[in-house]
């Protein structure tokens, strides 16, 4: 028996300490890739300086011979030939305005990109979601619901029927061509995650929608992805991109997701795909949100859910 726990506590020790180790290798090369970013952030700001040294040194030299100019001018010329100068009087001292304004050059302008680590957004996913699963009770309307998807009597699983079912009436808000349903509320401000369960479908999408997403047509306008009302994370077999307004981004998954969790941040205007099986963040788009968003669905295989 003895032998047993000191065997179990073994096991669990050398588990931590292989957990720490990854944990310790991701954060060393993590910071020398922010080491990386800074050093090439300060090449380009040193060079920024030296431009605008350059250019600052070339308009002194410019503003110097305008003055000389000016002052002999006024020195050496009498009342009638100051009035017929006064039109080049004019166009040199206009010429003189500005000249020390700072040239513009991108240079200048930093790169904001250097400051977004990777480990660091995938570890903030990680605990938001952590902490928000279960809080966030979304349920699908069963208005918006699609003629060729069935809905569960909990309201959150959809399950795709390549037949038309007659079991809902048609009306203004219902989808009558794509497989596509929005859920019951929407998101207007704050921070907002949730998982919907997408491990038994081979053809899905899911994501956030504006209420303005046309529900009628088998055109692009109610085509979620390829519209301006929709942003969504899709899988067609073997093929998993980030689709809006009718622009696609292919991604590089290494696994099919199981879960797939899905976090709003309205305040960062940030939509993110998170795989929480593995902690891996699989998109991170930003974007000005012109509106109300509401989480929003499709399947066209078997089946997906939303994970409570």
């Amino acid at each position: 028996m003895r032998y047993g726990l000191d065997s179990t506590a073994s096991a669990a020790r050398e588990l931590v300490i292989q957990r720490l180790g990854l944990v310790r290798s991701l954060c060393e090369s993590e910071e020398q890739r922010l080491l990386e970013q800074v050093h090439g952030e300060e090449e380009r700001a040193h060079q920024s300086i030296l431009t605008q040294r350059v250019h600052w040194a070339e308009a002194l030299q410019k503003l110097d011979t305008i003055r000389t100019s000016l002052v002999d001018m006024l020195t050496h010329l009498d009342d009638l030939q100051l009035i017929q100068k006064e039109q080049e009087i004019f166009e040199r001292t206009e010429e003189a305005e500005g000249i020390l304004d700072p040239k513009e050059s991108e240079k200048l302008n930093f790169n904001e990109k250097c400051t977004r680590s990777p480990l660091l957004t995938q570890l903030w996913a990680t605990a938001v979601l952590g902490s928000l699963s279960g809080t966030e009770d979304v349920r699908i309307n069963e208005r918006t619901v699609s003629p060729f998807l069935q809905l569960s009597d909990d309201q959150r699983t959809l399950t795709f029927n390549a037949k038309k079912s007659k079991t809902y009436a048609d009306g203004p808000e219902r989808f009558d061509h794509w497989p596509n349903a929005l859920a019951t509320t929407s998101f207007q401000a704050g921070l907002h995650a949730w998982m919907v369960n997408v491990e038994n479908s081979c053809a899905y999408k899911v994501g956030v929608a504006l209420g303005q997403l046309p529900r009628k047509g088998s055109g692009s306008d109610s085509r979620l992805g390829y519209n301006a009302f929709s942003w969504v994370f899709s899988r067609y077999d073997q093929e998993f991109r980030f689709s809006h307004d009718g622009q696609h981004e292919p991604l590089a998954l290494l696994r099919c997701p199981a879960q797939l969790g899905v976090l709003l941040d309205l305040q960062a205007q940030e939509l993110l795909f998170y795989e929480s099986a593995s902690g891996t963040v699989l998109h991170t788009h930003h974007a000005s949100f012109p509106g109300p968003l509401f989480p929003v669905f499709a399947v066209a295989d078997q089946t997906i859910s939303i994970v409570r």
